[in-house]
């Protein structure tokens, strides 16, 4: 286990926590959420810019850096970190999902998967124990075991083939991992949607023992509903002393939810993809600025923003700028969407520490149902 790496729990609200990640490069303030650097960057981001909205963490890709530009050149070249200019925490995905997802150009075998790259055409194999050097090689300060993510659908027999082969890579992950004082594994929980596999993994996970523990499969199209029945039993099978992080999620009200039944940790390429197709995250729903009828809108995308797109552009200019296909759109929307989210996520710590999450949540839910106000 990571001898410098603890997470201390500062408050309770019901089943929700607000705390701390202690890690050799920061402080994560939880619950939190990771914006997702790709290819070692947040697109139409800079590193700066990043941090200025309150994140504390950014999540990297294994899949896409293993591939381009690769972790040898990236080791040798001072790592992750110092490579895009992020000297802060950096959680890696294992590359397990993004495989996944590759269908017919993957073939999975129990010592791991062998997959044909997106970009080329080449064939990779990649295995719990490369998994794991990758990352190592990137510097991550958090490392995701190599998992297998069930799709949904699945019958519960499919789900525990593939969530008892995930455990066995659990295993081969720790062993690979090995004793690394700096730094964090955190094994992840399968069972699609049923009950008792979701209680064999998380036992499974225990007796192997990891720094964190992340809740997998699901955001894989089971929708919000699903989604919450699966999360008002599986934290609570996981160790309460440890950070649990909802893989792949979310929308706004999906992370309020899972902060409600337990969840520290959240990742999604929503704010910054949002951003890039002309929607603007917001305290009232989402703002398509494509829209018409903000061409000579003179308001801000919300008044009570403080990012620099609410502060000093109307939505009319937005408006003209995403039309125009001018690349500051992109800059300005992902900027907001993910101030936006990390004001959320202080909003959240807040409400725990002061043990008002239930009125926070109230306020959260009547704004949204209010919708983007007219112009009038």
């Amino acid at each position: 286990m990571s001898k410098s790496f603890s997470f201390q729990i500062n408050a309770r609200d019901g089943r929700a926590r607000a705390g701390i990640i202690h890690t050799k490069r920061g402080e994560i303030r939880t619950p939190a959420f990771m914006p997702v650097g790709t290819a070692a960057t947040v697109k139409a981001m800079l590193p700066e810019n990043v941090r200025a909205t309150g994140a504390d963490i950014l999540l990297g890709n294994t899949y896409h850096l293993m591939l381009r530009p690769g972790a040898e050149r990236m080791a040798r070249l001072g790592g992750l970190h110092k490579f895009m200019n992020w000297e802060r925490p950096i959680l890696t995905d294992s590359g397990g999902f993004q495989v996944m997802s590759l269908n017919e150009l993957r073939k999975l075998d129990e010592k791991g998967v062998t997959f044909k790259s997106h970009i080329d055409g080449s064939t990779h194999h990649l295995t719990p124990e490369l998994s794991i050097e990758i990352q190592k090689l990137l510097g991550s300060d958090i490392v995701m075991c190599f998992d297998e993510c069930t799709p949904h659908p699945a019958t519960e027999d499919v789900a525990a083939k593939s969530m008892r082969l995930s455990m066995r890579w659990a295993d081969r992950s720790r062993a690979a991992f090995g004793d690394r004082p700096d730094h964090a594994l955190f094994g992840i929980q399968q069972g699609s949607v049923f009950p008792e596999l979701r209680a064999e993994s998380a036992e499974a996970l225990g007796k192997i023992g990891f720094d964190g523990y992340a809740i997998g499969g699901l955001a894989v199209g089971e929708g919000q509903a699903a989604m919450f029945e699966v999360l008002d039993y599986a934290p609570g099978q996981l160790p309460s002393d440890k950070p649990r992080y909802l893989m792949g999620v979310g929308k706004p009200d999906d992370i309020v939810g899972a902060v409600e039944r337990g969840v520290d940790m959240f990742d999604c390429v929503l704010p910054s993809r949002s951003g890039r197709t002309g929607q603007a995250l917001t305290r009232f729903g989402a703002v398509n600025i494509k829209n018409a009828r903000h061409a000579e809108d003179p308001r801000p995308l919300d008044p009570d923003c403080s990012c620099p797109a609410c502060k000093n552009y109307s939505r009319a200019y937005l408006h003209h700028v995403f039309k125009a296909q001018e690349i500051i759109c992109s800059m300005l929307l992902t900027w907001h969407n993910l101030h936006y989210y990390q004001e959320l996520m202080a909003g959240l710590r807040g409400a725990i520490a002061a043990g008002a999450l239930d009125e926070f949540v109230a306020v959260f839910h009547a704004r949204r149902a209010e919708g983007d106000v007219e112009p009038v």
